[in-house]
């Protein structure tokens, strides 16, 4: 676009960006793949679910004899789901003697969280809906 077409659209003759500045780092290949494993495992709502049931133990810590009672599906099928939370990095186990315990990973949530923020700098009001 000409400078003349440019002052037909009410321009002025000044430099004028294209693009606002970044406020942030954008993902780099690696972290959106790793991320978005996470986003597919909390896509399912019964993983969704038990990750939200063992983040409200005390402790932040369930036994898996605690997280089959409240959905109907069969305790294989909770096991799948845990093993998926847990390959995607969601949640940590342990076994101890015959049970196995999860509790929710904060470092996996904070990464989570940090790309859902909002900008930096808050978008003027009625400029985006």
């Amino acid at each position: 676009m000409s400078k003349s077409e440019l002052r037909v659209l009410g321009q002025d003759d000044q430099d004028v960006a294209c693009c606002s500045p970044m406020v942030r780092e954008p993902l780099g290949e690696a972290d959106a793949v790793d991320l978005a494993r996470m986003f597919k495992a909390l896509a399912d709502p019964v993983r969704l679910r038990l990750l939200s049931l063992i983040a409200s133990y005390e402790g932040g810590e369930a036994c898996v004899c605690d997280l089959t009672g409240p959905f109907d599906v069969s305790q294989p099928t909770i096991s799948h789901h845990l093993k998926v939370l847990r390959e995607a990095g969601l949640v940590g186990s342990e076994r101890r003697g015959t049970w196995v315990y999860y509790w929710v990973l904060p470092p996996a949530l904070a990464r989570l969280s940090s790309l859902l923020q909002a900008p930096a700098e808050p978008v003027a009001a009625g400029a985006r809906g």
